[in-house]
């Protein structure tokens, strides 16, 4: 490994449904267009589109679902099922940082959350590598994710 690439995805979408008050009861489901990773170097988002790693053709999408919400002591756990390149495999990712409610200039009612885990990118068959000269692989197996969201309040029925 020779140094760590960032990288993001914009065409994340999903529904949280978040009570503070009962956060077991917490609900996520995303849903991530492969197809919009981006890490500042043409070449290698179109390899990552490849079939090498995502094969964006045959897997356009990654999901995640949540199982179980615990609260702890400065955020929560989350645990869930990762859809990646057809393999689900259980995750677990820690939500810090957790804003309060706040209106924005447009009376929209919104709470902001920093999301953060690792995965190991053969559990989902994703394991191309080439060796370097110098000895080891250009790229590790671990891949750290970190989220900054946003969420926007659903309004409310009346009735």
């Amino acid at each position: 490994m020779v140094s760590n690439v960032k990288g993001t995805f914009s065409g994340v979408t999903g529904t949280v449904a978040f009570d503070p008050d009962k956060p077991g009861e917490t609900t996520i489901d995303a849903t991530v267009d492969v197809n919009t990773v981006n890490t500042n170097d043409e070449k290698r988002d179109g390899h990552l589109k490849s079939p090498d790693f995502f094969d964006v053709a045959k897997y356009p999408v990654m999901t995640f679902k949540s199982t179980h919400v615990a609260s702890t002591g400065d955020g929560h756990t989350v645990k869930g099922d990762l859809t990646l390149h057809g393999v689900t495999k259980e995750v677990t990712l820690t939500v810090e940082e957790v804003s309060d409610e706040a209106k924005d200039p447009y009376g929209n009612v919104k709470i902001g959350a920093t999301v953060k885990g690792k995965v190991k990118r053969s559990d989902f068959g994703l394991t191309w590598n080439a060796p370097l000269e110098t000895g080891g692989v250009i790229i590790g197996d671990d891949v750290k994710l970190e989220f900054d969201l946003q969420f926007l309040k659903a309004q409310s029925a009346v009735a």
